[in-house]
C-alpha cells in the first residue's frame, strides 16, 4: 500500500479562466511541481487559511501570470478525486476573469498559450481542466459565437 503523502481531507483550489478578444483561454505549462509536471492547466492554486476565494483568484492570477484581475465571476466547482489512494483530493472553484496586462510567467510555468475549443485535443491538461473548459465553452459565460462543438 502506498504511504499517505497528501492530506486526508479535500483541498480547496481556485482555477481562473481568462479569455482573450478571440475567446481563447490562457493555459500554462507546469514545471517545478510534483503535480501535473509538463502538463497544461489554467492559472490557479490552493486556497490559503484566512484567504477568501476571491482573494485567492487575484493572488494566483497575479503570481502565475503577472495579470491583474479586473472582475472575477464564480462559474462552478468541480471535484478532482484522488487518482490513487493517498493522493490529493481537490475541490476546484472555477472563476472567469477579465484581466489587464500581458502574461509573464513565474517559476511554476515554462510556457503559456491561448487555446480555443478546437485546440483541446492537441494539448494534455492537468487537474480535469479539459472537462472544465468544455463546460465553460458550453455555458453562457463564454464569448458569443464560440462553443465546445466548434471545430475550426
Amino acid at each position: 500500500m502506498k504511504p499517505q503523502t497528501e492530506p486526508r481531507y479535500p483541498i480547496l483550489a481556485v482555477r481562473v479562466i481568462v479569455a482573450d478578444r478571440e475567446g481563447r483561454v490562457l493555459v500554462l505549462r507546469r514545471q517545478n511541481s510534483a503535480h501535473g509536471l509538463g502538463l497544461w492547466c489554467l492559472p490557479g492554486g490552493k486556497l490559503e487559511c484566512g484567504e477568501t476565494l476571491e482573494q485567492a483568484v487575484l493572488k494566483e492570477l497575479r503570481e502565475e501570470t503577472g495579470l491583474d484581475c479586473l472582475e472575477a465571476q464564480f462559474l462552478f466547482y468541480q471535484d478532482s478525486l484522488p487518482p490513487e489512494p493517498g493522493e490529493m483530493h481537490c475541490v476546484n472553484c472555477y472563476f472567469v476573469c477579465q484581466a489587464l496586462g500581458e502574461p509573464r510567467l513565474n517559476e511554476e510555468s515554462s510556457a503559456f498559450r491561448w487555446v480555443g475549443p478546437q485546440d483541446l485535443g492537441a494539448i494534455e491538461l492537468a487537474f480535469r481542466n479539459q472537462e472544465a473548459l468544455e463546460r465553460y465553452w458550453r455555458s453562457d459565460s463564454a464569448p458569443a459565437g464560440l462553443s465546445a462543438d466548434q471545430t475550426s
